[in-house]
Order: structure tokens, then sequence, then C-alpha cells
């Protein structure tokens, strides 16, 4: 039945997923018709230029870059979930498929083409199968640093490739600066004047017209007057090589060759590497305009248009589509308003090109170049790089693995290489979460780390930020454990649990192991303000029967007085402690013997001392012969409920007038939970040379518990001396 429901939700999710289009008609606004339809002729004539570009720098022919920016950014539309994001290809996308594809096939080949359509199907299959999974929480998990550090790095890799076409030398392309650069250095002497001359005055005047208006169509106008230039003087007739000439047809459906399980396999490290890099990147820029329009995105709805749109890409003869930075914020700038906005942008880039397709063909390769290295330069964010060198050093080094990887290492590895080292410091992080001492602070009302105040001496109070999980578990337990070793005294610990959202059963593990080993010293553990799934956890696994219903407290006020109460031993708060580290500790009285410590041992050995059981006492009391009940409590303990006939006798006076306890009668110790009594009969037996004393088992804790505190009318009162 269980499985039937499942199947049935996960038909349910998959049939939304696909229906994005119908609700995004359903709750189209006439009034933003207009907007968007001017937002999407600005991004058609951002976008045009940009396709060709980026289709030069995967080694592709141009018409492919044009057919994915139509493809990405309908498809992208229709099925993604954020209003203004605009997909289709980009600078990082057509690098990433030239390093994929450059062991394959040789770049311009048939094969090569094919290949670019393929690798763009398997990835959009990866894409859509974790949107459909609903997997998209798991680009939380990648830090921005490593799109940051990759950024950077292919932009650097970018302009270093466009120099070949600048200086139109015939050097093979490499995913490697350094071979790269030793290419063109060892053919310098074949550069081509004219084209040197035509990329610089690109670059310089692409320049100029940022400076003077960032919303102009720079890119649009200097190729138009490079291709002006072109036809005017007639420069391809002197060794300018132009692009090809761009065919007037809409995507044509891809011929694609059968899938082979080798051919996956030598794609497979490529399509992880895009896909994943893409769904980050895409995310990144999702968050950013989401935070503009406060409008919410749903990541897995954006991981299934991705998917989509990638898929129809490759069958459409495109390649590789991802969500674009640039013209995503010319959209936001243009006053686009819904997703139609990147509809109508692939829908009126379709007929410039059927308009404009034999004009694009005078566009010179040198032109184009000029436009990458400026485009490329731009894609190092130096203002975010700087941020990060001076925030945390993870991150730092985070985005130093990835920049540098892609400098030198086969891009899909690089990317893979940043994503894991990326995950590499978040497990580093969860596995050593943040577990540190706390003492009230001055007024009481906040517990804090304080490293340069004494701790209690009876108890340990620690607070866990972070989770129990089996990465985290030996961290913790260490901590704990080592902290128990430097204070052996400690034989109580207050663990705050506020911070920890989850817990595994190595988790519970831990758990009961610490309370074993305090248990083991005579001690305990209390939980404090436990979250409730971590309690229905434990309660599953039994942990919460084995420590105890009354060990969880949800208030840490209320855990301390508890602890104060009912667990600590008074004798070592009153005789042995000055640090009063508690509210509750600062009312006690304060015994100190010639400035030294009282000499009571810490343990009591096993079997060095007798007890007797509250029933028996209570017969003996009743006999002709009773034992004589010494009440070693302070007198405010005494007041509150003693046994009658006892004698009030507190510790500080007992041990400084051994002489008050005879030698020839039975004597009994009594204190509240037996440690004080404990304490005090052995140091009289093995010190004091006593031979009949014993210790009322539990104390008055036990006696209470028998119900034998309220018996108090069957004796004469008790007479209460202070010593």
């Amino acid at each position: 039945m269980k499985s039937n429901v499942r199947q049935e939700n996960f038909w349910v999710l998959t049939s939304k997923f696909l229906m994005r289009p119908y609700f995004l008609i359903k709750d189209y606004q006439r009034e933003d018709i207009i907007p968007d339809l001017m937002a999407g002729l600005t991004i058609a004539v951002v976008m045009l230029p940009q396709a060709i570009a980026y289709a030069l720098v995967a080694e592709l022919p141009p018409q492919m870059g044009i057919y994915t920016a139509i493809v990405g950014s309908i498809i992208g539309g229709l099925w993604g979930s954020s209003a203004l994001l605009i997909s289709g290809p980009t600078n990082t996308s057509a690098l990433l498929v030239l390093a994929v594809l450059l062991p394959i096939a040789s770049p311009g080949s048939s094969d090569y083409i094919l290949a670019a359509s393929l690798l763009a199907v398997l990835v959009g299959v990866f894409q859509m199968t974790l949107g459909f999974a609903r997997l998209g929480m798991l680009v939380s998990f990648v830090s921005d640093s490593v799109i940051v550090g990759f950024t950077a790095g292919a932009g650097v890799l970018i302009a270093v490739n466009q120099i070949k076409y600048l200086l139109e030398l015939q050097i093979p392309t490499r995913n490697n600066v350094f071979y790269t650069f030793a290419d063109i250095v060892a053919q310098i002497s074949d550069a081509h004047l004219l084209s040197i001359i035509l990329g610089l005055a690109v670059i310089l005047l692409l320049i100029v017209l940022r400076w003077i208006n960032s919303k102009m169509p720079a890119t649009l106008i200097v190729l138009g007057l490079a291709s002006l230039a072109v036809w005017a003087f007639q420069l391809d007739k002197r060794g300018l090589v132009l692009i090809a000439e761009i065919p007037r047809s809409l995507p044509p459906l891809a011929t694609l060759p059968p899938v082979k399980l080798s051919t996956i396999g030598e794609l497979s490290s490529g399509v992880l590497a895009i896909g994943s890099i893409g769904l980050v990147q895409t995310m990144a820029i999702a968050k950013v305009l989401s935070t503009q329009t406060r409008k919410r995105f749903d990541s897995n709805q954006e991981f299934v248009g991705q998917g989509l749109a990638n898929i129809v890409s490759g069958l459409f003869s495109g390649y590789v589509v991802f969500g674009s930075f640039v013209r995503s914020a010319v959209n936001s700038q243009a006053g686009g308003r819904s997703a139609f906005s990147g509809v109508f942008a692939g829908i009126l880039m379709m007929l410039l090109v059927l308009l404009l397709a034999p004009l694009i063909g005078f566009i010179p390769k040198a032109a184009l170049a000029g436009v990458l290295i400026v485009i490329a330069i731009g894609m190092i964010d130096k203002k975010e790089i700087l941020r990060i060198w001076r925030g945390a050093k993870s991150d730092l080094f985070i985005m130093a693995i990835t920049f540098v990887s892609v400098l030198f290492l086969p891009l899909q590895f690089a990317v893979l290489l940043g994503i894991l080292t990326s995950f590499a410091v978040y497990i580093l992080r969860t596995s050593t979460p943040r577990i540190f001492p706390v003492l009230p602070s001055d007024s009481f009302e906040h517990l804090v780390y304080q490293p340069d105040k004494e701790p209690c001496p009876q108890m340990a109070v620690f607070d866990l930020h972070g989770d129990l999980y089996f990465g985290s578990t030996r961290f913790i337990e260490d901590r704990i454990l080592d902290n128990m070793s430097k204070h052996p005294s400690q034989r109580y610990l207050l663990l705050r649990m506020n911070n920890v959202n989850q817990c595994d059963i190595s988790g519970i593990h831990t758990l009961e192991n610490i309370v074993r080993q305090y248990r083991q010293h005579g001690g305990d553990v209390l939980l404090i303000n436990t979250q409730p799934n971590v309690i229905d956890f434990m309660v599953g696994t039994g942990f919460y029967q084995m420590l105890g219903e009354k060990n969880f407290i949800f208030d840490e006020r209320q855990a301390i007085s508890y602890a104060f109460y009912h667990l600590l031993d008074p004798v070592v708060c009153i005789y042995e402690c000055e640090r009063r580290v508690f509210y509750e500790c600062q009312n006690l009285p304060k015994h100190i013997v010639h400035e030294k410590i009282l000499p009571l041992p810490l343990q009591i050995p096993p079997n060095s001392i007798d007890f007797v059981l509250p029933r028996d006492l209570w017969n003996e009391l009743h006999s002709k012969n009773p034992p004589l009940v010494i009440d070693v409590r302070e007198p405010r303990e005494y007041r509150r409920g003693h046994i009658p006939q006892a004698i009030s006798q507190p510790l500080f006076g007992l041990i400084s007038h051994p002489e008050k306890v005879p030698k020839d009668k039975p004597v009994v110790f009594v204190c509240r939970s037996g440690r004080r009594s404990g304490r005090a009969a052995y140091y009289f037996l093995h010190k004091c040379d006593y031979q009949n004393i014993r210790v009322l088992k539990g104390g008055m804790q036990a006696w209470d518990e028998e119900g034998l505190l309220n018996a108090v009318e069957l004796f004469p009162s008790a007479e209460v001396t202070n010593g």
C-alpha cells in the first residue's frame, strides 16, 4: 500500500513539473505582454553576438550557438522556475564542452559536432533525474567559492585561447595555459598584422562604449562596425578570416548516432561535471534574481527546466545550456516581468537570424576574439575574490584549488575537484562541530563560554553546536572524555542540545558510551533542550529509556537547580569549593579549617563501609537499643525534614570535633543521598579507628521514598546542635 502511495506521489510531482507551461499561461497577466516583449527584444540583440562568440569558444559552428540560444531561452523559460532567468550558451558551458570533447574528436569534425549535441542530451537527462528525485537541495552543499574560482580560471583560459584568433595563428586548442602560451610564443612571428589591429580596435572600442553607457548593446555595435569594415574595404581578401556563413533556417533536428555504452563511459565524467556546475551556477543566478524580485523559486523545478532545455537543445542541433548571468541581468534592467520575456527573446532572435543570416558571415574571427577577451576578463570577479580573500580560509582554499585546477587540469576534472573540495570542507566542518564548556554569566542569566574561569569541580556543562551523526561522533566523544580525564572530580555532565537538529545511530552509540563512562564514575548525564525530532529518534532506539525520563530537562536553569539539589555533593560545595559557579551556590555556608581542605576522600573504595537500609533502620529505632543517628547535613537541610531522634551535626563540626561521636555505641551517619555520610564514615573508620559506624543507604532521599519521612509522631523531638 505504501509503495503504491509513493508511486502515486512521484507521478503527481512529475506531472506537476512537466505541466509548468500550463500554469505560466494560466497565471499570465495581459499588462505584462508589452514589458516582456521589449525586454525580449533587448535580450535577443545582446544574445545574438554572444551566441556566435561562445560557439567559437567551443570550436563549434556559429549556428550551433544560435540554435542553443533560441532553444535554451524558450524551453528554459517555459519549464524553469525563475521569472527572470535566461538560459542558453555561456562562456562557461562552451569552455566545458570544449574540454570534454577535445580528447574524443577533432574540433570542427562531424563527430565533434554530433558529440556536442549528444553531450547536451546526456547532461539534460542527468539534470532532469535530479529534479524528479527532488534533489535540488544538493546545490546547497557546493560552496559559492567553487563558482568564483572556476569562473575566474575560465576567464583566464578563454582569454588565452582567444589570442590565437586575435593573432590568426594555427595552433591547437588546449586546456592548459602553460602549453597554450608556449605555442603562442613559438609561432608569434607568424602573427597576422591586420587581424591584430582589428582585434585591438574592437577591444578598445568595446571598453569605451561600455564606459560611456553600460546599457547599450556594445557587442552588437562593434561587431556590426567590424563587419561593415570587412564589406567596405574587402578585408577578407587581405587574409582576414571570417566566420562561416549562417544558414537561414530554424533549428534543425540533429541526427544523433546510436548511443553506445563506451560513448557514455567516455562522456560520463564530463556529463557529471557539466551537469553539476551548470546547476550550481544557474541556482546561484536564480538566488540573486529571487532576492531582487522577492519571488521564490523552486530548485527542483529549475533542475527539470534546465534538463529539458539541454535535451531539446541537443536534439535540435545545439549544445549545452546554462543560466546566463549577463542576459538575466539585461532582462531585469530592461523591465522583464515574467518567464515569457525569455520565451519572446528566443522567438525574436529566431526572426533576427532569418533576416540577418547573410550579414553575420561578414564578422571576422579576430573581432569575435576581441569581444571574447573583454568578456573573459570581465568574468574575473575581483570584488568577490577580494571578499573571499578577507573571509574564511576554507573558502579561500576552495577558490584557489578550483582556480589553479582550471588552468592546468582537464576542465571537467577541475570542476569535479572543486566540488569535491567543497564537499570535503563541508564534511570537515560538520565532523568537527563546536562543542565547548559554558558557565553562567556574572548576572547568572546566560550560559557563556568563559575559558578564563574555573569550572564547577563536580559538574561540566557543555554546549553542542552541530549534528550528532557518524562523521562528528568521534570528535564529540573525544572532546567530552578528554574533559573527564582533565577534571576527574566532575562526575556529572549537562549537555545543551539546543543546536542539535539531527542524530543517527552512531550518535546514539556515542551518547550511550558517554553515559556509561559517567555512571561508572558514580555520576550521570543530563540533556537540556533536546529537539523533539531527536527525542523521537532516541525513544525509537531505546536511548531515552536507558538515560531515563528525568534526565531530559527543557530549561537550563531548572537543570542546574535539579543537579544542585539532587546530584551534587554539598560537602564539596561547602568545604572544598570556593568558586561558587552557579546561582544556587551563592548562599552556601563556607567552612575552611586552618585554610586547608578538609581531609575527606573523593572516592570511597568498594566494601570499605557498612550500609543500613531505611526500613531496617526504622525497625532498629523501634528496638530496645536504638543506634545513635547523626545527620551530617547543614542545619537548613535538617530543618526541612529529618529522621526522628536524629541529632544534627554538620560535617564541619563533626570533622573538627570527632570526640562528639561515641565509640561505645552503634552510630548511623545520615545525609541527603549517602555521599557525605559515606565519606564521613570512611574518615572515622579508617582515620580515627572507629568500629561501629554505618551509613543510611540512599540517604534521606531513600528514607522519603519509603514513606518514612512524615512518621515523626512515634518519637520524641530530636535535639539540634551545630557543633
